[in-house]
């Protein structure tokens, strides 16, 4: 079969669920492309799509194909991948920009949080779903994109695997502060990690992320390697966010605004974003008040 992969987002990151469609149609034989022109005939035509139209303005496209497949969380959050194909090793190479391994080891998280979709998506509990091998094939990096991993029952030994695994771990959705004690505080000394990423986003949660940030400094982390999520433009007045990013600053560590809805967001919040987002801008401004956009 001739097979034809479109990636709608394209957001300066690979599509993961892309990957392991192109390595499992490789290994049966099919041949596997890009859809750079509507003109050239497909048997099958993939589109994926990770975002909604909040952030991706996806383009009319009718591909030249005898069937079209739409998957991920821009179109729905109930369309999976069958087995075969959700644990099979990405083909990275369809992306030889990105020399990371990616995947998950945990899927689900039991927060519930109103503004996040993994609750609905993955369920409200955090299970184990595969090993680092399953994804990991010599990189360097290893980028996870589990949503909560430290909720998961298992936690502990799955650190344990990462510290093992050989690659630096990048925990790109954060690990959930709330959750750390010194135990796991432990095991996270033991992996490998270039940034440890937190998350900070409501008010009510302030102590007990300032408790996990303790720990983790207590425990010889040192604060200038976190970076920590501040999601602004939900349900926080501009006085928490600039009280959450100015504590930060004080304890060492480097905020990163996340805007909710960032195309309906207030220029205040845009402007806050550029401000503490640019580290060299950051290091050089005492407060926002006196950030002047250019």
């Amino acid at each position: 079969m001739k097979i034809g992969l479109i990636d709608v987002d394209s957001h300066n990151w690979p599509n993961l669920a892309i990957m392991k469609l192109s390595a499992y149609h490789r290994a049966r034989g099919d041949n596997v492309s890009w859809v750079w022109s509507f003109v050239e005939h497909f048997d099958l035509v993939y589109k994926s799509r990770v975002f909604d139209d909040t952030y991706t303005q996806e383009e009319p496209t009718f591909p030249n194909a005898d069937k079209v497949i739409c998957g991920g969380t821009g179109y729905d959050l109930t369309n999976r991948l069958p087995d075969e194909v959700e644990h099979i090793c990405p083909d990275y190479s369809i992306y030889p920009q990105y020399q990371h391994a990616y995947g998950f080891l945990t899927r689900g998280c039991p927060r519930g949080c109103h503004f996040c979709i993994v609750g609905e998506k993955e369920g409200r509990r955090s299970v184990q779903v595969a090993q680092p091998d399953e994804f990991l094939r010599g990189q360097k990096i290893l980028k996870l994109l589990d949503p909560n991993l430290l909720a998961c029952g298992d936690h502990e030994r799955i650190l344990q695997d990462l510290a093992g695994c050989g690659a630096r771990v990048d925990f790109t959705q954060g690990l959930d502060a709330r959750l750390l004690n010194p135990d796991n505080v432990q095991l996270l000394r033991a992996v490998k990690m270039k940034r440890l990423h937190l998350a900070w986003d409501r008010e009510e949660d302030s102590d007990a992320v300032l408790r996990g940030i303790t720990l983790l400094t207590a425990g010889g982390l040192r604060p200038w390697r976190f970076i920590v999520y501040v999601l602004t433009g939900y349900d926080t007045t501009l006085e928490f966010d600039l009280h959450r990013v100015y504590t930060l600053r004080r304890l060492g560590i480097n905020p990163y605004i996340m805007i909710y809805n960032k195309p309906q967001a207030s220029r205040v919040l845009k402007d806050l974003q550029g401000c503490v987002n640019n580290r060299w801008i950051w290091a050089r401004c005492d407060t926002f008040e006196k950030y002047e956009r250019r």
